[in-house]
């Protein structure tokens, strides 16, 4: 049965909703699933923007076929070809043998690296500031290199104003009959897995989606529609979207706020975490939030660590090293470039309490931009009572560092 959504007169959403897989990229969680957004233009010619992943294929022709009817599809833009996105492009040049494709160059080299066959098939190459025109409709191609992939292009319709922006502004979370941002509740219910999905898929290229700003701000005034590979469809409140990836591609914190991650074996570390965290809140500190890093996925940690402006590391030592989830939190922040933090740390050992002082060495020496606070918190298996002064002083430094003193 076909399930499409109408975006515009003659352009429609042919995507599908995965609620089965359970781990994006098999890595992220995805509990509410994902949507994976195709687009049919029905001008003179019909025109494909991208497919989608291979397990929803199936849903993919129907919809297509259902608009088609009995035109033949003429035209299949591939603006993003990772498989989630580009899996089913075989599919779609068996069905209509005479489909001409428009790609970037490196998508070309991609899409013979995955094996797809482009023989007998017209392909069209094109490059930042090339156009083509469909009908009524005429679009012009935007380079978007490492957003987040290499071969990424943006496609804007300067007749309808619809960007399709590839892999740019989307975000976890099936659409389950929903389309546009305007139909569902974002920033309550949507705001944290698309910073989950954007800090953890495009989060290390800052710089390229700052690049990628900067050439929308050049349209943004002609923009009507944001349509995303993931995620809703934007038709408003544009604003609000692009004030959040500025936050991100910047690496400028959303809220100032504490985040206290800790890593705990027998739950000593997580006491003092906790007790810290009961010290900040007492002392008006608004929106503190508390993670165990050994329950939570590492995706959730560095969407928070995204967010926050200040982070408290609290590990206990192991192996004379930093606990094994901690470590790896670490080395995510530095792999996804997490930059312009403020981190204060926790340490716990029995015999040789050595985690704050590998901590503050990685922060140093791997990390950009980061200011590591003088108070520490050093434990000798648990918090006694004769840490209450090192306790306070580091919740004082927080406070007082949130303040800007």
């Amino acid at each position: 049965m076909h399930c499409v959504r109408k975006v515009t007169d003659d352009l429609y959403w042919v995507g599908a909703n995965d609620h089965r897989l359970h781990l994006f990229e098999n890595i992220h969680p995805i509990p509410q699933g994902v949507s994976y957004n195709s687009y049919l233009l029905l001008d003179k010619q019909t025109v494909l923007f991208d497919t989608i992943d291979w397990s929803s294929c199936r849903q993919l022709l129907e919809n297509v076929e259902y608009l088609l009817g009995d035109r033949p599809l003429d035209v299949l833009v591939i603006n993003h070809l990772e498989p989630d996105h580009g899996a089913s492009m075989e599919e779609i040049l068996i069905r209509w043998p005479k489909v001409k494709v428009i790609a970037s160059a490196k998508c070309y080299m991609l899409m013979r690296q995955f094996g797809f066959h482009l023989d007998g098939h017209e392909c069209v190459e094109v490059k930042e500031g090339d156009t083509a025109t469909f009908g009524k409709h005429t679009v012009t191609f935007i380079a978007a290199p490492m957003v987040h992939w290499p071969e990424v292009l943006m496609t804007f319709d300067t007749t309808n104003g619809v960007l399709f922006a590839a892999d740019a502004f989307g975000s976890f979370i099936a659409l389950d009959g929903k389309l546009f941002n305007d139909e569902v509740n974002f920033d309550r219910d949507w705001i944290d897995e698309a910073r989950r999905y954007y800090t953890n898929i495009v989060g290390k290229y800052g710089p390229q989606v700052q690049a990628v700003l900067k050439k929308a701000a050049g349209i943004v005034d002609q923009i009507k529609f944001i349509c995303p590979l993931h995620g809703p469809v934007w038709r408003n409140d544009f604003g609000y979207l692009l004030d959040k990836y500025q936050h991100w591609a910047t690496y400028t914190p959303e809220d100032k706020t504490v985040m206290i991650a800790y890593a705990s074996m027998y739950g000593n570390t997580e006491s003092a975490a906790q007790a810290l965290a009961a010290r900040l809140v007492e002392k008006g500190v608004k929106g503190v939030v508390v993670y165990d890093v050994s329950n939570t996925h590492v995706s959730t940690l560095i969407s928070e660590a995204f967010r926050c402006s200040h982070i408290v590391l609290a590990s206990v030592t192991y192996n004379l090293g930093i606990y094994p989830v901690m470590a790896n939190f670490l080395h995510d922040m530095k792999a996804l470039n997490l930059q312009n933090r403020t981190f204060a740390i926790m340490e716990n050992g029995s015999w040789a309490c050595k985690s704050g002082d590998l901590m503050q060495k990685f922060l140093d020496e791997e990390l950009k931009g980061m200011t590591v606070l003088n108070e520490r918190v050093s434990m000798a298996s648990h918090l006694g009572e004769g840490k209450a002064d090192e306790l306070e002083a580091l919740a004082d430094a927080l406070v007082d560092s949130l303040a800007g003193k």
